[in-house]
């Protein structure tokens, strides 16, 4: 009578654990179901960039090679003697002194003369561009339109390539690089990491290790966590004030005569690797702080019994049982940054810009603003460049978290050898 009364008859129990395994299997549908809607989305992206980044091409020329050398219907086809002489003909004098100012036809290989004959010469231009799944399954319609355009070459493309990676930006899609751009996103990132990093795994040890709790650092504590979940623009805004205009005469390089006082201001690759510093510093602090939590007390105490100081005991014990975790949570931040549109482009990122960054003062794009501008475009094959340059951010994305993948677990196999 007495269990009965505490725990209810043998029904009660077993309609009430039926009830737990049901509410059980419930969840675990809505969760599976809720990965499976994630993994579907996924695919759905990389469907359409891929789609969008191999395909025929119809293009016309504005001189067929035919014209130029007669009973050759390619450039490829063309001697080098060839090359050589429709350039020199063909090309403007300051185009063919900037040419040969960079490096002289003779030093240049048959493949580059031939880019250069295309670019300068034939100058092809898409009239219209096919996704990988209209190439693959409508060509009759294909068919039908080169048919009723006279003129017209058609080829299949896979619009990322080496000379994708190694061009400029170009007003021609076909000529068209994500160089410049890759360039500028190396550099904010790396001013980026240089900055937020040591700052905010300072700024974590000292909250986790040395800070009282107390009013002030529990306040403290609560504005890093909402400054975490602050949109980006308002990022770039501040950025914008600071960085940009009220430490113009630093962030231009003006201070240092590195630019001319006409030219100079502070919409430089520093003041955006700044802002994108502002944008993660949250990020990264939290996620060192957590990392730091994660090492056992007694590893503390074992320091302490010996003698050592707090700082000693920091660097010597706990800092290297966390630094995998920290890693890992700096690479997150940093692609985090590397994905960033709206700081840079409030800031005053250029989105059109054919020289390359030299320096922290430089001007600068990135690769997202790059797809930003080429998705914004009318022309369709400017949506086929766009993806080939999501692929490449894609590509750079998984470097890094790769290279954070390897390094916690280099770092985590050579704590376990030591222990």
């Amino acid at each position: 009578m007495l269990s009965e009364t505490l725990f209810g008859t043998d029904e009660m129990m077993t309609s009430l654990m039926q009830k737990r395994k049901t509410s059980g299997v419930v969840w675990k549908v809505v969760f599976l179901f809720s990965t499976s809607l994630a993994i579907l989305f996924l695919l759905l992206l990389l469907v359409s960039v891929i789609d969008s980044t191999f395909g025929y091409v119809a293009v016309r020329n504005e001189v067929e090679p035919h014209q130029l050398v007669e009973g050759k219907a390619e450039v490829s086809e063309f001697s080098r003697i060839e090359l050589e002489s429709v350039l020199q003909e063909h090309l403007s004098s300051g185009i063919l002194r900037r040419v040969i100012h960079e490096k002289p036809l003779e030093e240049r290989s048959d493949k580059d003369l031939v880019s250069l004959a295309e670019q300068y010469v034939i100058k092809p231009s898409v009239v219209r561009s096919w996704g990988l799944g209209d190439s693959l399954l409508d060509q009759n319609s294909i068919g039908a339109f080169m048919a009723a355009n006279e003129g017209l070459h058609l080829s299949f493309r896979s619009w990322i390539n080496w000379s994708f990676f190694v061009s400029d930006q170009s007003a021609n899609p076909l000529n068209a690089g994500v160089r410049t751009a890759f360039l500028g996103s190396l550099w904010i990132i790396m001013i980026t990491f240089f900055f937020a990093f040591p700052i905010g795994v300072g700024a974590a040890i000292y909250l986790e290790e040395y800070a009282q709790d107390n009013k002030l650092n529990r306040l403290l504590q609560l504005n890093i966590f909402n400054l975490s979940a602050v949109p980006s623009i308002i990022y770039g805004l501040l950025g914008l004030a600071v960085f940009v205009r009220s430490m113009e005469h630093i962030t231009s390089g003006s201070f240092l005569s590195s630019v001319a006082d006409t030219t100079a201001n502070g919409r430089t690759i520093l003041s955006g690797g700044l802002t994108l510093a502002l944008l993660v510093l949250p990020i990264i602090i939290i996620n060192t702080q957590e990392a730091l939590k994660a090492v056992p007390d007694s590893l503390r105490m074992s320091s302490y019994g010996v003698g050592a100081t707090k700082w000693q005991t920091i660097a010597s014990h706990v800092l290297p049982a966390s630094i995998d975790r920290i890693l890992t949570g700096t690479i997150l931040a940093l692609s985090r940054a590397l994905g960033e549109t709206a700081p840079l482009v409030v800031i005053g990122a250029s989105t059109f810009i054919s020289v390359d960054p030299s320096s922290i003062f430089s001007k600068f794009t990135t690769l997202p603003i790059q797809i930003y501008q080429w998705s914004a475009r009318p022309q369709g094959a400017y949506r086929n460049v766009a993806g080939a340059a999501i692929i490449t951010l894609l590509l750079l994305l998984m470097a890094m978290n790769s290279f954070a993948i390897i390094m916690r677990d280099k770092i985590s196999k050579k704590k376990r050898m030591e222990s």
